[in-house]
């Protein structure tokens, strides 16, 4: 159960962090759209950061960036994508 609890904490704090740095203008935000010039390495793809927001969200994060504007709404789409489900 604690494991659980931690892993419900660690999503709503790195959604909450997505929400804070897509409503700003700042160097983070410019990080988080921007891409790396140059080749990429070999082997499997490394798991990306906006992944696990899309993953959480159902969004692409291009949506999530636009739901993020309006925070009462993304607040309840964070809510809803940390809050478990009993299995039946």
């Amino acid at each position: 159960m604690k494991e659980r609890q931690l892993l419900k904490n660690i999503k709503q704090l790195k959604l909450k962090y997505f929400g804070h740095v897509v409503r700003h203008n700042n160097l983070e935000k410019l990080c988080l759209e921007g891409a790396v010039e140059g080749r990429r390495g070999r082997g499997r793809p490394r798991r990306r950061w906006a992944q696990d927001i899309s993953d959480w969200l159902g969004f692409s994060v291009r949506e999530a960036s636009i739901l993020a504007q309006d925070r009462d709404g993304f607040r309840s789409a964070v809510w809803e994508a940390t809050s478990y489900k009993d299995p039946p």
